[in-house]
């Protein structure tokens, strides 16, 4: 149970990242009048916030509460305790590292693995954020319906633990925003952190038009891989089935609301990697997270084969061969002793 006096209490929360993912956590912390400070990098958005209520560049679609007051400059955000990192992955210790101060309390809602260190989140954080409780939010989240109001479910790992728990959660909840509680940083970054990659698969299964028992097939195949990746690193089965995991998993290969789900669909279809990211002006994490993912799974003998058919497409090779290819690979069990599981 959430202790009364913290349910009372409405310290203003600060987001960093005024992407589509940053401005709907905002809508939705200032959807019962609260405060919330919101640092974007681009100057224009920080004007539209400040002046329309309105962010044309990455969610056109809301109409922003008047208690968001946008900001460019960090330092704003040094009296504040509870702060959202929002950032692209891989910006994300860049930008925490200037705050001013390591706040009480951050809580971590990019998905992604570091590239060049292999590092998560919650690890880029606290390097950052020496003094900071980390948190991580994750689950099945579509930013134009959180934004919306609409109901939506999210795991909140604590690093801090109950205690820190009590402080979070009744400061983000709201009657269509649920967390639930985990202690499981490790599962709940790997679940969405792989899930992006697996929503590129997903993507270009539709994209190549293999039809509807292919995505099934694929995603059930992808969570395989996604448990056998995290129970590698210490996470948790439980949690990479529950929210952060598995839910976030079926919404973001299912629909092109999902960023890692059009670039998918777009290479099935025959366009370019290189032309599509470089055309993209939001991040798909997906694309950086996939040779990252596909990297540790080679050196820590973890069998990913989806992983690395997706790092392959991105790399430039034919979406057709590679899944022909992924296709052609020797029957097997669906489920092997783990001990001895050597191919997925």
């Amino acid at each position: 149970m959430i202790p009364q006096q913290a349910q009372d209490r409405r310290e203003t929360i600060g987001v960093i990242g005024a992407g589509a993912w940053g401005t709907a956590l905002a809508q939705m912390l200032a959807s019962d009048g609260r405060d919330v400070l919101l640092w974007a990098y681009e100057p224009e958005v920080v004007d539209a916030i400040n002046t329309r209520h309105r962010n044309p560049l990455y969610l056109p679609s809301a109409i922003l509460a008047p208690s968001i007051r946008a900001t460019g400059e960090l330092g704003d955000f040094g009296a504040l305790d509870i702060i959202l990192a929002v950032t692209p992955a891989q910006v994300l210790g860049r930008v925490l590292a200037g705050l001013p101060r390591s706040p009480r309390d951050v809580v971590l809602c990019s998905k992604g693995i570091e590239a060049g260190t292999g590092r998560l989140m919650n690890d880029v954080a606290r390097e950052a954020c020496p003094q900071s409780a980390i948190a991580v939010l994750s689950g099945p989240t579509f930013a134009h319906e959180v934004a919306a109001g609409l109901p939506t479910a999210v795991t909140l790992a604590c690093g801090g633990g109950l205690e820190q728990w009590h402080r979070i959660a009744p400061a983000i909840a709201r009657p269509a925003f649920r967390p639930y509680y985990s202690d499981d940083l490790t599962g709940a970054e790997i679940g969405g952190a792989v899930k992006n990659v697996l929503a590129i698969a997903c993507g270009v299964v539709e994209g190549l038009g293999l039809g509807q028992n292919a995505r099934a097939a694929l995603i059930a195949r992808g969570f395989s891989e996604m448990l056998r990746f995290g129970e590698a690193l210490g996470a948790q089965a439980e949690t990479l089935a529950g929210l952060c995991g598995l839910g976030d998993l079926v919404l973001t290969c299912s629909s092109t609301s999902s960023r890692n789900f059009s670039l998918g669909k777009a290479l099935g279809e025959g366009a370019s990697a290189a032309a599509l990211m470089a055309d993209r002006r939001t991040v798909a994490e997906g694309a950086h997270t996939a040779p990252v993912l596909a990297g540790l799974a080679e050196t820590r003998g973890i069998a990913m084969p989806i992983v690395a058919a997706v790092n392959a497409i991105l790399g430039g090779e034919s979406a057709g061969k590679v899944v022909a290819e992924l296709l052609s690979r020797p029957l097997k069990a669906e489920r092997e002793d783990p001990e001895k599981e050597q191919d997925a």
